[in-house]
């Protein structure tokens, strides 16, 4: 079982707060978050493109190994992910998770390769982990 951890600390209420967020690693370590980081254009981050970096990693890693399991020794997998936040019944919900990916794997099918990364969006642990629908675009070249 592995487990890692991350924080955040606000400071004041509502719009008017202000957030740091860091992770157990120290890859964040106090990164401003809050309203004008998650809903105008401040710098600083915000927890919708947290969750898309972690489901465009959780995804590419989890494809990666699929791909390897299943004999395949080269390629490039590049991911993004876009993640939806809605305003509905008085709050907000993430609806969506939309993954791009553009793969260049050596001596793949395209119908073999579609079927080992619905797999890895199906499987990967951030896909478990989100209630929201998971859409998969890809191109493979080569």
């Amino acid at each position: 079982m592995t487990t890692r951890s991350g924080s955040a600390k606000y400071e004041g209420l509502g719009k008017s707060g202000k957030g740091h967020v860091s992770t157990q690693s120290g890859v964040l370590s106090d990164s401003p978050y809050g309203f004008n980081t998650r809903f105008e254009n401040e710098p600083g981050t915000n927890p919708e493109e947290l969750i898309a970096a972690a489901h465009a990693s959780c995804f590419t890693m989890a494809l990666s190994f699929a791909l390897a399991e299943a004999g395949f020794s080269a390629g490039t997998l590049e991911t993004s992910a876009k993640v939806t936040l809605v305003q509905a019944d008085g709050g907000f919900t993430i609806t969506r998770s939309d993954l791009d990916l553009t793969a260049t794997i050596d001596g793949i099918s395209a119908d073999q390769f579609e079927e080992i990364a619905a797999g890895a969006k199906a499987n990967c642990p951030v896909s478990k982990l989100l209630n929201a629908e998971i859409t998969l675009t890809h191109r493979l070249n080569g």
